[in-house]
């Protein structure tokens, strides 16, 4: 009789650990060899060692921007956590590095991070030193100024050359007002973070700031009273997720992990979460470039 009781504990204990375990793999899916990868290949080694850093802005309301919690926060973040879930690495072995726009490259070249999402955007030049996955967002540039400034209409105003328009050293939309203002050096100002930009249009050191109208949207959905969008994007930016260039294994795996997302809800879950609140429009998704 004894026997039997012992019998039956030992059942039920051998149970609950299977049970225990099934659920752990159901719930998480991470951890290493909860995915199998080719030997050698990037998303093998960072399976195996559980943890991955990541390129991303800490200025950008929406997109990365630095919480409360000392992490960053948005539509950028979001993307990269679902193609960290996809590796089966936990969320809180990200270790997030704030990438201005100026070192995107050079993070990506010198292995600082495995991969950027910085609202960065795909171009030819940028191709030349790093390779891209995505686009996975198509936004378009725009000029945030002052909420009773009615002297700039949109980029057309600039030629004048009396009014200061601030931006991002290495950004796309640096290079993109230059045709629009009639002498670079006095009227275009460059900082490091659209943060500095934004302060110094609220303090009248510049008369608007430029770049892409989600980011110019999380501005005024901080400070509506000060803010407002001069007319209408004048570019289209497709962003991108910046990683090695010779690591096309890498690359289709992103790609492939970010048409899933597009198909299966997590992508606009990831919008709607953050951008999205800020009144900015999502779209069809786009098409990943197999270049």
């Amino acid at each position: 009789m004894r026997f039997k009781r012992v019998a039956a504990v030992a059942a039920v204990a051998t149970l609950a650990l299977g049970l225990a375990a099934c659920g752990g793999d159901s719930d998480e899916g991470t951890g290493a060899g909860s995915k199998s990868f080719a030997a050698g290949s990037t998303m093998e080694k960072l399976n195996k060692a559980q943890k991955i850093k990541i390129g991303t802005k800490f200025d950008q309301p929406g997109f990365g921007l630095k919480g409360l919690s000392g992490k960053p926060e948005g539509f950028d973040v979001e993307i990269a956590k679902i193609i960290v879930k996809e590796l089966g690495i936990p969320e809180d072995k990200i270790e997030w590095v704030e990438t201005p726009s100026k070192v995107r490259e050079d993070v990506i070249v010198n292995g600082t991070v495995d991969l950027v999402a910085a609202t960065y955007t795909i171009n030819d030049k940028r191709k030349e030193r790093i390779a891209f996955a995505g686009p996975y967002y198509e936004a378009g540039q725009n000029i945030l100024v002052k909420k009773d400034d009615t002297t700039i209409t949109g980029p057309d105003s600039f030629k004048d050359g009396t009014k200061k328009v601030c931006s991002v050293t290495g950004s796309t939309p640096a290079e993109n007002i230059k045709k629009y203002v009639k002498d670079v050096g006095t009227q275009l100002v460059l900082f490091d973070t659209y943060d500095k930009c934004r302060d110094a249009l609220k303090g009248g050191q510049v008369d608007a700031v430029t770049t892409d109208n989600v980011i110019l949207l999380g501005y005024i959905a901080k400070d509506e009273a000060s803010f407002k969008l001069a007319g209408d994007n004048f570019t289209k930016e497709p962003y991108g997720i910046g990683v090695k260039k010779e690591d096309t294994d890498f690359r289709n795996f992103v790609n492939d992990t970010l048409e899933k997302a597009f198909t299966d809800g997590s992508w606009k879950k990831a919008w709607d979460d953050t951008a999205g609140k800020f009144g900015a429009e999502l779209g069809s998704a786009p098409s990943v470039n197999r270049y």
